[in-house]
């Protein structure tokens, strides 16, 4: 276990013998519902912040930041956020940094999307922090993505303050997202088949 200002990293095996991240203190959605065998949805104690782990296909015939936006525009429209959505930056990962050494390439995506909790009509506009890490060898995309929300709508059940919670909980920062995706190791291949 290590300790980072206050934010406790722990070690997590997020797929049986698959890659190994250190992670801040969160609760596994898979606790709590139903989560694709492709994913792992990691949330925030005390706000709506959320981590999401996704092993996809590999998109063949595009360039790396267009592999990138493919994916935020496919999230956007999983998120019924389609014509609410925004590409903010598309820039290199430096793969030196990266543990993830079969990484052929590497890119992060900011992006903001206006987005409905449930089927709530009130929306909230979410940062999306988007990681692709392509894994070309085993046709992968592993796109890590750190949703934070910067504005919660009046009307949303997400603006009822937490149960137990007093002063402003410690929110996850972009450096806290930056630290986990410099942590991803590949435990085992055979996770690729």
């Amino acid at each position: 276990m290590i300790c980072i200002r206050g934010a406790v990293y722990i070690m997590y095996d997020l797929y049986t013998g698959g890659p190994c991240v250190r992670f801040i203190v969160i609760v596994s959605c898979s606790d709590l519902r139903e989560i694709p065998d492709n994913q792992e949805v990691f949330v925030h104690p005390h706000t709506d912040q959320s981590i999401i782990v996704e092993l996809l296909e590999y998109q063949e015939g595009m360039s790396d930041p267009d592999a990138a936006r493919y994916h935020f525009e496919d999230v956007a429209a999983s998120n019924g956020a389609g014509g609410r959505a925004e590409v903010l930056s598309v820039e290199p990962l430096p793969l030196a940094q990266l543990s993830l050494t079969r990484c052929s390439g590497a890119w992060a995506l900011t992006g903001r999307q206006l987005v409905s909790k449930f089927t709530e009509r009130a929306q909230n506009t979410v940062t999306m922090h988007m990681a692709l890490l392509r894994i070309q060898q085993h046709a992968t995309d592993l796109l890590v993505t750190f949703n934070d929300p910067v504005v919660i709508h009046a009307a949303s059940s997400s603006s009822v303050p937490v149960p137990g919670t007093s002063g402003s909980p410690a929110l996850w920062t972009v450096d806290d997202f930056r630290r986990l995706l410099c942590s991803f190791r590949l435990q085992d291949p055979a996770l690729f088949g």
